[in-house]
């Protein structure tokens, strides 16, 4: 199997940091941000998001993650945060890649039991391979792949990586 890296480790942060300033752009008026990451991967980025929103403005940010079973996505979704928690708050929903959209859709549906201020999405690596008319509002990159290709992101440890197989 052949693999290509897509995306390097400076890369990444750079994607990271930038897709933070535009959610910062986005939420100029805001005072409280939810930053909502699908587990695992797309947790690991919300975290990555969040750190360099701390550090480039003092809008409090909220770290929630969302458990999925991405293979029955219609199963129950919990979250770390309660919905009074985010009742009436601006909330970003991330995920490491979007394939198909099934993940993210299901995922939104979740936060829409209760009122919100603002909802957006942020992804990393964006496939277009949509399967719902779900869209990412902040993303790194936009990738044209077959179906066949998987996109692999690693977010952990000292080199980050995003790998086209």
């Amino acid at each position: 199997m052949t693999e290509a890296i897509i995306l390097n480790d400076q890369q990444i942060r750079d994607k990271i940091r930038r897709m933070a300033f535009q959610i910062l752009e986005s939420h100029s008026n805001a005072t409280k941000i939810i930053i909502a990451g699908i587990a695992e991967g797309g947790f690991a980025l919300a975290r990555l998001i969040a750190d360099q929103i701390s550090r480039h403005d003092s809008i409090e940010v909220c770290l929630c993650e969302v458990n999925i079973d991405k293979n029955n996505p219609q199963n129950k979704i919990s979250t770390s945060l309660k919905p009074i928690d985010y009742q009436n708050e601006h909330i970003i929903l991330v995920d490491d890649v979007l394939n198909s959209g099934t993940t993210l859709i299901y995922s939104v549906r979740h936060f829409l039991d209760v009122p919100v201020k603002q909802f957006k999405t942020a992804v990393l690596v964006d496939r277009s391979h949509k399967k719902y008319p779900v869209k990412a509002d902040f993303k790194g990159i936009s990738l044209s792949t077959s179906i066949q290709e998987t996109v692999e992101v690693e977010l952990n440890g000292p080199n980050f990586k995003a790998v086209l197989k």
